[in-house]
């Protein structure tokens, strides 16, 4: 029965353009649904809103978690691996400890929200649930190298000096250090943040994730070799980062960027692998920046718009040296020989989505009701 289901590797292809058109209906229904009470019952508004971002949600998470069946159903089954020249060792050095990670993650952070609604102080169990994630994590990372080492490493199209040039030793260099400043920058600018994840902050997180994810199955377009315009999908994780901060904005961008790689894992290097996915999501906790810096508190817009601005432009920066570093095959292919022009010119593509995101951030920061949840969301922060 599993590989009868294995078998309709493409199903969730068919149901792509079917979820745009159900999310667009969907948002334009409860946009138009609040543009008719703002004339005729105002004060249900706010209700309203509450009532349609539960709903949202709700439909968010069970669209994402039916993609993501799909999608690990067609990118996962014999027929689409062979295809497409991908060992099926993927499954078990990639996709089985990705996932387990993923579950770990998940399952720690759920036994961490009961802790935290029972008051039972959870510093112990927190240091615990992140000894048990980080060996999850080295483990992961230690097979992925396996993989690569077994199935990627002898492949001349990208390890060729001629022709794809992989180098190891800066996509690891590279990696550290855009790692190194991240967590940096983080705690620095979030010293003054000290609350730890509490009911209300846990259950926002969840419902952002479950959100960016079940949008980012809705794509635009797909770009030729790799990466995809999205229904401003980075929109609910990082307006977190803007009212959490910068110390929780990087967890839930992690936490994101793994949810991304379980859905369509593109492995030449496990450093490469982690530059365009944990390190990459994770910059949207630069959508924090200037909200922990306190250096623009009105208009909020213009806080929301620089910051997500700089989160986009690091989350390209990764890209960028992902194709640099590790697919300069794809610019010989394309008949240029500068890796690094071509990298510039293709990974563009995130600029649009990040002007997307600013553009509707602008518009939901508008509203006087979403800014009285978001003040009193901060109202219990520091």
């Amino acid at each position: 029965m599993f590989s009868n289901l294995l078998s309709s590797t493409y199903a969730v292809d068919r149901l792509e353009p079917v979820a745009l058109w159900l999310t667009v209906g969907f948002i334009s229904a409860l946009l138009l649904t609040a543009l008719i009470l703002v004339f005729i019952d105002k004060k249900s508004l706010g209700k309203f809103a509450k009532a349609g971002l539960i709903s949202f949600a709700l439909y968010a998470l069970v669209l994402g978690i039916l993609m993501l069946v799909l999608e690990i159903c067609k990118k996962y089954s014999t027929a689409y691996l062979e295809d497409n020249w991908v060992s099926l060792n993927v499954v078990t050095y990639v996709f089985i400890p990705l996932l387990c990670t993923l579950v770990v993650a998940l399952c720690g952070g759920l036994v961490l929200f009961a802790l935290v609604k029972k008051k039972i102080p959870v510093k112990r169990y927190g240091i615990m649930f992140g000894a048990i994630l980080g060996a999850f994590t080295i483990v992961t990372l230690v097979l992925m190298g396996v993989y690569h080492s077994n199935n990627v490493q002898g492949d001349g199209y990208y390890t060729d000096p001629e022709y794809g040039n992989l180098n190891p030793a800066m996509l690891y260099l590279f990696a550290g250090l855009v790692v190194v400043f991240t967590v940096i920058v983080a705690f620095v600018v979030g010293r003054k943040n000290k609350r730890p994840f509490d009911t209300r902050c846990i259950a926002t997180a969840g419902i952002c994730v479950a959100l960016s994810f079940a949008l980012s199955f809705i794509k635009l377009w797909d770009m030729p070799t790799g990466g995809s315009v999205t229904l401003v999908s980075l929109l609910p994780v990082t307006l977190f980062a803007y009212i959490y901060g910068m110390k929780k904005g990087l967890l839930v961008g992690l936490l994101y960027g793994v949810l991304q790689a379980v859905q369509d894992p593109w492995l030449i290097h496990p450093a490469q692998f982690i530059l365009d996915y944990p390190i990459a999501f994770s910059m949207v906790c630069f959508g924090g920046l200037f909200s922990d810096l306190n250096l623009i508190k009105k208009p909020k817009q213009l806080n929301f718009a620089l910051s997500a601005t700089v989160a986009g432009s690091l989350r390209f920066f990764c890209h960028v040296l992902s194709g640099v570093f590790a697919f300069g095959a794809y610019a010989k292919d394309a008949g240029v020989d500068n890796f690094w022009s071509y990298s510039l010119v293709y990974n563009c593509y995130v600029f649009i989505d990040i002007a997307m995101v600013i553009a509707v951030g602008i518009f939901i920061l508008s509203s006087k009701n979403f800014n009285r949840e978001i003040d009193k969301m901060r109202s219990t922060l520091n």
